[in-house]
C-alpha cells in the first residue's frame, strides 16, 4: 500500500469533495444570474462529473497500486457526502420524498457504523461490500443526476424516470442493509452475550 497522498486517485477524491458545495450552492444563485433550467443543468453536470471521478479514482488506485489508508477512508466519505448533499437539496426543491431520502441516508449511516465497529473487533470481512450494494450505488448514481436535471429531454419525462429509479435504489438500499446486518449478526450476537 503506497502513501498516495498526492496521487491521481487522491486528487480525484479531493476534487469530488470540492464539488459537493457546488452541487448544492448552484441552487442558491439569484435567478437573475442563473435561471432554474441552467441551475438544473449545472447541478446535474457537477454531480455526474463527481460520479465519474469516483469510478476513475478506484480504477487508478487498483490498477497502479496507488492505494492509501487516507484514500480508503476519504473515498467512501466523499461518496456519502455528495449523495447526502444532493438528496437534501432535492428534498428542499420538492423533487424527492423526505422518507426516501431518510431511508438512503439512514442506511449509509447504519452500514458505516456497522463497518467501523466490525473493523474495531477485527471482523471487517464479515461486512465486505456485496453485489447488492454495488447495484444500489449504480442505480442511485443514475437517479440523482436525472432528478437534479428534472426537465424533459427530447420529450421524455426524465424526472419520472429518476423518481422510479430512486424508489428502486431505496428498495435496494433496504435489501443491501439487511444483507450486511445478516452477515454481521453472528458476530453481534456472540459479542453481546460475552
Amino acid at each position: 500500500m503506497r502513501s498516495g497522498a498526492s496521487s491521481l486517485p487522491m486528487l480525484l477524491t479531493w476534487a469530488r469533495i470540492a464539488m459537493i458545495p457546488f452541487v448544492v450552492g448552484v441552487f442558491y444563485f439569484p435567478d437573475a444570474w442563473l435561471g432554474l433550467h441552467a441551475k438544473n443543468v449545472a447541478a446535474c453536470a457537477i454531480f455526474t462529473i463527481a460520479a465519474i471521478t469516483d469510478a476513475f479514482d478506484g480504477y487508478f488506485a487498483r490498477r497502479y497500486g496507488l492505494t492509501s489508508r487516507l484514500g480508503a477512508f476519504l473515498d467512501p466519505v466523499a461518496d456519502k457526502l455528495i449523495v447526502s448533499a444532493a438528496l437534501v437539496i432535492l428534498v428542499g426543491l420538492g423533487r424527492v420524498n423526505g422518507l426516501i431520502a431518510l431511508i438512503i441516508v439512514g442506511r449509509e449511516i447504519t452500514v458505516s457504523a456497522l463497518r467501523e465497529w466490525m473493523a474495531q473487533i477485527g471482523a471487517s470481512q464479515s461486512v465486505a461490500v456485496n453485489w447488492m450494494g454495488k447495484v444500489k450505488t449504480i442505480v442511485q448514481m443514475v437517479a440523482i443526476p436525472v432528478l437534479l436535471y428534472r426537465d424533459p429531454l427530447f420529450g421524455i419525462s426524465v424526472f419520472g424516470l429518476g423518481t422510479v429509479l430512486l424508489y428502486v435504489a431505496a428498495l435496494l438500499t433496504i435489501q443491501s442493509m439487511l444483507i450486511y446486518l445478516r452477515m454481521a449478526w453472528p458476530v453481534l450476537v456472540s459479542r453481546s452475550s460475552s
